[in-house]
């Protein structure tokens, strides 16, 4: 019985030791996973073409703006053709046509007429230039050189005696005015010393006197005052630097 007994006892306790025991597992800590990066599925390739889109038609675009209109400007007039030319080297001095006068150095004219014509060219304190051109198709340039002062001027004149007269010559050069003939009333006189020295177209009379002197009136027998007046003119100048 006592045996029995013991061996009920001793497999009770192999039966109790054979029996698995449950564990209780503490949390631990656990170290962050590595980031997977993930690649993103191949691209399949395709096969088919893609489709082709037609053309967008673009609407005209209308303004409201109005349309300028091109202007064609009127064409300039041609320039007239210079027929005479006249220059000299000194500015300033008058030219005259045929005894007209025209303008000053230097000048220019498409009005003068076709053929021949003469020219003067004067200035204070110069020698006068005279010269005859033929005026045509092309230009007719007169080109003046004053290299020398000096007054020589001559004109055959009347001297008006109160009763009667007689003929003789009015000369003038730098030195002054001499009335030369055969009379007794021949003088001379220094252009400074001139009172008056005057000419009257109208009247066809040349009028000299000296400063505080005789009055000599002298026409002469042309047809018109032209001499005398040239006369004054050619003279005339140098008793205006005189006095």
């Amino acid at each position: 019985m006592v045996i029995l007994l013991v061996t009920l006892g001793v497999g009770a306790v192999l039966l109790f030791l054979s029996q698995p025991t449950d564990e209780v597992d503490m949390p631990t800590e656990r170290e962050p996973e590595p980031a997977v990066s993930v690649a993103p599925p191949a691209a399949e390739a395709i096969s088919e073409p893609l489709p082709v889109r037609p053309p967008v038609e673009r609407e005209e675009v209308v303004t409201s703006e109005p349309i300028l209109e091109t202007v064609v400007p009127e064409p300039l007039p041609l320039p007239e053709f210079v027929r005479l030319r006249v220059t000299s080297d000194v500015d300033g001095a008058d030219v005259f046509i045929d005894r007209q006068y025209v303008g000053k150095t230097p000048f220019e004219s498409s009005d003068v007429t076709l053929g021949p014509h003469r020219v003067n060219v004067e200035a204070p304190g110069y020698d006068g230039f005279r010269e005859d051109v033929e005026i045509g198709d092309s230009v007719a340039d007169v080109d003046v050189t004053f290299t020398v002062v000096r007054l020589d001027e001559r004109v055959a004149v009347v001297h008006k005696h109160r009763f009667g007269n007689c003929a003789g010559y009015l000369v003038a050069n730098l030195d002054g005015i001499q009335y030369q003939t055969d009379g007794e009333d021949a003088f001379s006189v220094a252009l400074d010393a001139l009172e008056e020295f005057s000419v009257d177209y109208i009247a066809h009379n040349l009028r000299v006197q000296s400063r505080g002197g005789r009055v000599f009136n002298f026409t002469d027998t042309e047809a018109n005052a032209d001499n005398l007046f040239v006369f004054h003119r050619e003279v005339g100048q140098f008793v205006s630097q005189a006095r």
